[in-house]
């Protein structure tokens, strides 16, 4: 396994150039391909994640021309797949797994065939939500493994719009995503709207507003009553010639962070006022611990409280479930006990979240009580120095607990596999250590 040593830096600064945003991505390049027309993507993340979307696709007959780097371009088969039997596999990215799996149940011709698969970990999370929503209306999908899980066989059905789609909010808003996604080619062909009706509390709402916000760009307007009812027009959708996909807020979180714990001022570029993603708010929740927070439109800069350590805080982050994980490394850095509540999404992501950090953080010494769905985190007067911080095959875990080895506090951290930030950042520990800073 390899390990990457970190050595603490009592200050850092510097401007980073986000790369973008993985929720956008996938959803762009999903959007793309069942629009009628080429789409061109500038700003597209190429990540493990965004790399198992783009093979989906790819295995699925959609042209695909150029790179992310250079911008790609998408040649929309609004008529439907062209491949009508495919072994999908779609790695741990959970947004790729649940829209693909709701747009090949709901476009699948008679005669298709489609499976859908992807690591050990995929398989231990649920999807039997979304998968009862879908056959409800008469989508045909059978399990292969476990009941409520991956893999998943999808054949062809015949799609019934006539009743409301009742679909569960409280396990992951990436089911009700998915679904509408993948409705509008359904309702084009129909000429009838759909409407989805969501029982319990839908978690995660800035997520289905990235949706909602970029089916507009797309040419669909999905009218909402609340957070409760959805209706989807009979709308097919139509490129918008060109797409900019905006920087990752969630990556955005690990350097504001830094510029926080140790000084800063640290500015990252590609998010700012008016983004579409949710996470921005993150830079709230510093500022009520201290920081000193500076809004541009495409940029945000983070500095350290002037009195030198940050506050605790007691925060209902249901709202910024992947960003709060960085608040958990910084809760370490406050001068007194923190509360992260309403997190009970973090059990179903890349690895148990909640036990995981719980689990790395009482190695830096902390204090740490696990609720159902929440972290009591009280930091240590001392951090453990020279700890070796697992990060169970998730990036979140790797590139918050870098944030250990910064600031007047921070201490020498090994993160082993830090490979792992592939998923989502590949160049995490690179942007990280060009960071300027102080040794200590």
């Amino acid at each position: 396994m390899d390990v990457l040593n970190l050595s603490p830096r009592r200050r850092v600064r510097g401007t980073l150039r986000l790369p973008g945003s993985k929720s956008i991505s996938n959803r762009a390049l999903l959007l793309a391909a069942l629009a009628e027309g080429e789409t061109h993507l500038a700003g597209l993340l190429d990540s493990d994640d965004t790399r198992v979307m783009r093979e989906a696709l790819a295995q699925l007959a959609v042209g695909l021309r150029g790179t992310p780097e250079a911008g790609l371009t998408v040649l929309g088969v609004s008529e439907g797949f062209p491949v009508s039997v495919a072994d999908l596999f779609v790695g741990n990215a959970g947004t790729a797994a649940r829209s693909l799996v709701a747009t090949l149940a709901l476009t699948a011709r008679p005669g298709a065939r489609y499976t859908v698969d992807g690591v050990p970990r995929m398989r231990e999370r649920p999807i039997g939500d979304l998968v009862d929503a879908l056959a409800a209306i008469g989508a045909r999908i059978g399990y292969l493994g476990v009941p409520g899980f991956p893999p998943l066989a999808i054949d062809g059905g015949s799609i019934d719009l006539t009743r409301p789609i009742p679909i569960r909010g409280e396990v992951s808003s990436q089911f009700l995503t998915g679904l509408l996604l993948a409705l509008p080619p359904v309702t084009a062909a129909a000429d009838r709207a759909a409407e989805i009706v969501v029982t319990g509390e839908l978690i995660s709402k800035p997520y289905v507003e990235i949706t909602l916000a970029m089916m507009r760009a797309f040419g669909v307007a999905v009218a909402r009553e609340g957070w409760q009812r959805f209706t989807v027009p009979p709308e097919r959708y139509r490129s918008p010639g060109a797409y900019v996909v905006e920087g990752d807020a969630s990556s955005a979180s690990y350097f504001l962070a830094a510029g926080a714990i140790a000084g800063g001022p640290v500015r990252v570029e590609g998010v700012g006022r008016g983004a579409l993603q949710g996470d921005v708010a993150f830079a709230n929740v510093l500022e009520a611990m201290g920081a000193r927070i500076t809004w541009e439109a495409h940029a945000i800069t983070a500095e350290g409280p002037p009195e030198g350590h940050l506050k605790p805080i007691d925060a209902d982050l249901n709202h910024i479930p992947d960003a709060a994980m960085t608040l958990g490394v910084a809760a370490l850095f406050a001068d007194g006990p923190s509360r992260l509540r309403n997190i009970g999404s973090w059990r179903v992501k890349e690895t148990d979240r909640i036990a995981a950090m719980a689990t790395e953080l009482r190695k830096l010494g902390a204090t740490v009580e696990e609720g159902a769905d929440e972290l009591h985190i009280t930091p240590p007067a001392r951090l453990t120095p020279g700890t070796a911080i697992d990060t169970y095959d998730d990036h979140r875990m790797a590139m918050c607990f870098s944030l250990a080895s910064l600031g007047p506090r921070g201490v020498p951290v090994a993160i082993n596999d830090p490979g792992c930030v592939a998923k989502t950042f590949p160049d995490y520990f690179r942007a990280f250590a060009e960071l300027s800073g102080d040794a200590q």
